[in-house]
């Protein structure tokens, strides 16, 4: 072995300074390490934090938002963004609960067909969006007010209730003792990092980030990838509007309300760059509970809720600011 090798050899972290090296690298740890450090706080000032009931609380609310924000990272990471999701996840719910209450379609088979009205709802943005080439922000804003209109025109601001007692299984009910709406979340995020990290169409999404024009150069259909990661966002959204109404068990016009800014936010504190090209499905996931936690803490804390909005703006003021700098 050469003098050169081995002086690398020796010069390469070992042990407890290697792991803390690769833990730096990693792209979720800054997030991690605030998640960490916020649920000890709460934990220190609101004992009552780490009850069961209250980590019960707060994973179902992440999971909800987590969701939408999953769809949301999709977007961003082909550089896009899509301001239409809490209304698809609105209309979604309305769907799912006149399926169920008008149709008599059997419980288990409404949330898989709300997904794919979902991906439905999704396709209709990526088709302006990827195939006519039109803004994504003009896009997404009309088709978000055609979406909450559309539930306001079908319900005339009245909710669907009651959806049954076995359909609220899906927002109420457990497995293995963790929520049924945070199973599918964290499912739905292990699928997605897996296909964003090992396969051509993952590598195809960053690549369209990055660079789209190269990637149409290097033979990406661009328009393909950017129609179907529309829909996959749509179909997240739905999920989590059906989710949320199986657990109220009553489809509510305002689903969704207030999501997308959580969503947006839970994405770009997750480390995903609002220019496309990165980010990273753990990351959100993260970012997603520490909103949730955040929120869980402002109500243990007796914090005004008014002073929530403030918080969360604050928050992505901060992390579009650490994105700036972590691109220069």
């Amino acid at each position: 072995m050469s003098e050169a090798a081995v002086s690398s050899v020796r010069r390469k972290p070992q042990g407890l300074a290697g792991a803390l090296a690769k833990f730096r690298q990693w792209d979720a740890s800054g997030i991690f390490v605030a998640l960490i450090v916020l649920c000890l706080v709460l934990a220190v000032a609101a004992p009552a934090f780490l009850s069961q009931y209250n980590l019960s609380v707060v994973a179902r609310q992440a999971s909800f938002v987590g969701l939408v924000a999953l769809g949301q990272t999709l977007v961003l990471l082909i550089g896009g963004i899509d301001l239409s999701l809490g209304a698809a996840a609105g209309l979604s719910a309305i769907v799912g609960g006149l399926m169920l209450t008008s149709v008599g379609i059997h419980p288990y088979l409404v949330v898989p067909l709300t997904a794919c009205f979902g991906f439905l709802l999704g396709t209709i943005n990526g088709f302006f969006t990827a195939r006519l080439r039109l803004n994504p922000f003009i896009v997404t804003l009309a088709s978000w007010e055609i979406f909450a209109g559309a539930t306001l025109v079908i319900t005339k601001g009245y909710p669907i209730r009651p959806l049954g007692d076995a359909f609220q299984w899906f927002g109420r009910g457990e497995i293995f003792g963790i929520p049924v709406p945070v199973v599918i979340f964290l499912a739905a995020g292990l699928i997605l990092s897996y296909v964003l990290a090992r396969t051509r169409f993952g590598r195809n999404i960053y690549a369209i980030g990055g660079n789209r024009d190269a990637a149409n150069l290097v033979g990406i259909r661009v328009w393909r990838i950017e129609f179907i990661v529309f829909g996959l966002a749509g179909m997240l959204a739905s999920l989590a509007g059906i989710l949320y109404a199986a657990r109220m068990n009553s489809a509510q016009p305002s689903v969704g309300e207030g999501w997308l800014m959580g969503a947006i936010t839970a994405a770009i504190i997750g480390g995903t760059s609002l220019r496309g090209g990165q980010g990273t499905i753990i990351g959100t996931i993260f970012g997603a509970l520490l909103m949730a936690v955040l929120a869980n803490g402002i109500v243990l804390l007796n914090v005004s809720g008014y002073w929530e909005r403030v918080i969360v703006g604050l928050v992505v003021l901060i992390a579009i600011l650490v994105d700036l700098f972590r691109r220069r």
